[in-house]
């Protein structure tokens, strides 16, 4: 949720290039934190720089690739592949390097993360001129003068109460890690409504943006069903990995964290492949209604097919992990029907007096289904498997489906946009 500031520091105040560099480092400076030893304390002030170093870099460093393109350069989606696929090398290399690091020191861990990014800041302040040129340099909506001082005096009256009603709240017992949870799940609907409507009632909207905003609205509810399902591979297929999974198969002992790994793994072999499949399509490719579409339906299969091993061999039984390994493909294979066309059409649909907080309203999803996934991780006992994964298997494949029927009224809203 971060990427609301991060999004809007970018459109008003120094563009989104510096937000990037700025983000960086404060996620650096965090982990710098953490590989230090301490105390609760010090986790929590790694914990804030972390979380505004990620909503300044996020949504900014997607919006930078958009600005690459043109509007209706036929490769953007495939830039986006090729993009998202950088993101997964440091997914695939982190439960391997970092994870086989910290069964000596958490500390030695997260410094080498630090070191990463430190490497990362370099290599972009480095060659951002050569490669990117003017992209990102200048905010979309830059404030005046008269305006930043006002924006300031509020932000720091706003920054004092909420540490004013914190202080009060965790002192009284009443701010606690349950109420905290359920906060966020609250805020992960009400937040994306809210910026749906500001900026849909925005003046610098015009009415072709508007109607491209409404287009927006059922890809942004799909994406949102979507990373309900993915993100569940890092927390309820995670648990299935350690304790329901056969670990030792063909004579190897698996590690249950190696299975961190296949997501980013798929990922990075196949992102070329879809890179290449739209590029070779041309207009002939799925419109991005129905990419969502696909992605729903495969994110739903990617259940369902869980549910055969249970049904064959019964919920005491362990699971061979080929099962697992297809759960996580079939989602793969979603995924990259979803993720990069969704941060591609983003860009597209945006307005433009919105384009980087437009960018954080799509991080929203993510926030939006964690925070749905909060409540509903709540239901899973190794007794409610079958109906766990079967009825938001079932829930993604419909929702697809009603998405593919609707794709042609969509289509029409976003007014020229593929």
């Amino acid at each position: 949720m971060s990427g609301i500031i991060g999004g809007w520091l970018a459109d008003r105040i120094f563009g989104t290039s510096k937000a990037v560099l700025y983000g960086g480092i404060l996620i650096m400076l965090g982990h710098i934190v953490l590989a230090l030893p301490g105390n609760l304390s010090m986790f929590f002030v790694s914990m804030v720089l972390i979380v505004l170093g990620t909503g300044l870099l996020k949504p900014n460093v997607s919006s930078i690739v958009g600005e690459i393109y043109a509007e209706n350069d036929e490769r953007r989606d495939s830039g986006f592949s090729i993009f998202y696929m950088g993101i997964n090398m440091g997914a695939f290399l982190s439960p391997l390097i970092v994870g086989s690091v910290m069964n000596y020191s958490f500390h030695l861990g997260f410094g080498i993360a630090a070191i990463g990014m430190l490497i990362g800041l370099f290599v972009f302040v480095a060659t951002k001129k050569k490669n990117l040129g003017l992209a990102g340099t200048f905010p979309a909506n830059p404030l005046s003068q008269n305006e930043k001082k006002k924006v300031f005096t509020k932000l720091g009256i706003a920054a004092l109460i909420i540490a004013a009603i914190i202080g009060i709240t965790a002192s009284a017992g009443i701010l606690t890690i349950e109420t905290f949870i359920n906060l966020v799940g609250i805020l992960g609907i009400v937040i994306p409504t809210l910026y749906f409507i500001f900026m849909y009632r925005s003046p610098k909207t015009t009415s072709v943006e508007r109607s491209r905003l409404l287009a927006y609205i059922p890809l942004f509810i799909a994406a949102v069903m979507f990373w309900a399902i993915q993100e569940q591979g890092a927390t309820i297929l995670a648990n299935y990995a350690d304790k329901r999974t056969q670990l030792n198969f063909a004579g190897i002992e698996i590690n249950p964290a190696w299975f961190q790994s296949l997501n980013p793994l798929f990922i990075i072999t196949l992102a070329p492949v879809f890179a290449w499949l739209w590029i070779k399509l041309g207009k002939r490719q799925p419109t991005i209604p129905q990419k969502f579409s696909i992605g729903l339906l495969f994110a739903g299969l990617s259940f369902l097919v869980i549910l055969l091993p249970v049904y064959f061999g019964g919920s005491d039984a362990l699971v061979n992990p080929l099962w697992l390994v297809l759960s996580y493909f079939l989602v793969v294979l979603g995924e990259l029907c979803l993720s990069p066309v969704g941060l591609s059409a983003t860009t597209k649909l945006a307005p433009a007096a919105f384009s980087a907080q437009t960018m954080s309203l799509w991080f929203l999803a993510s926030a939006a289904a964690q925070a749905l996934n909060a409540q509903i991780v709540r239901f899973y006992t190794p007794q409610t498997e079958m109906a766990y994964f079967g009825v938001i298997g079932v829930a993604s494949m419909v929702l697809g489906l009603a998405l593919m029927a609707l794709s042609p009224k969509i289509q029409g809203y976003m007014k020229g946009i593929r």
